[in-house]
C-alpha cells in the first residue's frame, strides 16, 4: 500500500472509522434537531427545530449538545489510547491475544501507562453512557409531545441504535482491557488485541541502551586514564629541597663548592 509501514496503515484505518462515526454521534445525540417533529400542520425543518422556544424542547436541546460534547471528549481519549497502542505495541497473529500481559511486565513504564489509559477510557465511557441514557429519556418525552408520523419513531430508533451499538462495543473493549490487563483496539475489525511490543519502539529503546552503555564505558576509561597519569608522576621526578634553594639563590653554589 504505497510503501506505507504497518503503523501508518493502522492509523489510516482508525481515522477512516472515526470520521464515519462522527456522523452517527452527531445525529444520535442531537435528537431534538434531526428527529422529524410536528409544527402545526407540517413537518418541522431543522431551522424550526433549532428555533423552537418551548422550554422543554430547549432543555432537551441543551442536554443533547452537552451529551455530544462529552461524546467527543470520550472519542479524543479513545483516539489517544489507540495512537499510543499503535506507536508502542504491535499485533502478532502467531501469539495469543493475552501474551502482552507477560511481555509488557519487562517494561514497567509502558505497563503503567497502558493501565492508566485503559482506566481513563473506562471511566469516561461510563460517564458518557450515563449522560446518553438521560439524553434518550428526555427525547422520548419530547417526541411524545411533538409526534408527527411513523418516521418520527423510526428515526429515533435508528439514530439511537447506531450510538448504542458503538457504546456497547466500546464497553466490551474497555472492560476486557481493564479486567485482563490487555490493550484491545476499539477500531480494528473484530476488536484486534495488541499483544506484543512495537518493533520500532524496541529498536529505538535498544539504540538508547547501547548509547548509554557506550557513554558509561567512555566515562570509566577517562577515570582510568586519570588514575594512570597520577600514578606515573613518581617521587624521582620531583626536585629536592637543595635544588630548589640553589635555583632561587645561585650565589650559594660558589659557597657550597
Amino acid at each position: 500500500m504505497f510503501g506505507l509501514d504497518e503503523d501508518m496503515k493502522q492509523r489510516f484505518k482508525v481515522a477512516g472509522t472515526f470520521f464515519l462515526q462522527v456522523y452517527k454521534v452527531t445525529t444520535g445525540t442531537m435528537l431534538s434537531l434531526f428527529i422529524p417533529q410536528k409544527c402545526e400542520d407540517h413537518i418541522c425543518s431543522l431551522t424550526e427545530n433549532y428555533e423552537n422556544a418551548d422550554i422543554y424542547h430547549k432543555t432537551t436541546f441543551y442536554w443533547n449538545a452537552l451529551t455530544m460534547l462529552l461524546f467527543f471528549s470520550y472519542y479524543m481519549i479513545e483516539l489517544k489510547r489507540e495512537e499510543w497502542a499503535i506507536k508502542y505495541l504491535d499485533i502478532d497473529n502467531n501469539k495469543p491475544d493475552n501474551s502482552l500481559k507477560e511481555i509488557i511486565k519487562t517494561d514497567p513504564q509502558l505497563d503503567k501507562k497502558m493501565d492508566q489509559l485503559n482506566l481513563l477510557y473506562l471511566r469516561t465511557l461510563g460517564a458518557t453512557c450515563f449522560f446518553y441514557s438521560i439524553n434518550l429519556a428526555l427525547t422520548v418525552k419530547m417526541i411524545n409531545d411533538t409526534y408527527y408520523s411513523s418516521s418520527t419513531l423510526s428515526c429515533f430508533v435508528s439514530f439511537a441504535l447506531l450510538v448504542l451499538m458503538k457504546l456497547y462495543n466500546s464497553l466490551i473493549v474497555a472492560f476486557e482491557s481493564v479486567r485482563n490487563d490487555k490493550m484491545m483496539s476499539a477500531y480494528m475489525c473484530e476488536f484486534v488485541s495488541f499483544n506484543v511490543l512495537d518493533k520500532d519502539y524496541v529498536a529505538e529503546k535498544q539504540i538508547l541502551l547501547e548509547e548509554q552503555e557506550l557513554q558509561e564505558e567512555l566515562v570509566q576509561e577517562s577515570i582510568t586514564l586519570d588514575d594512570v597519569t597520577i600514578d606515573d608522576v613518581t617521587i624521582e621526578d620531583k626536585p629536592t629541597n637543595e635544588e630548589i634553594i640553589l635555583n632561587r639563590f645561585p650565589y650559594f653554589k660558589s659557597i657550597i663548592r
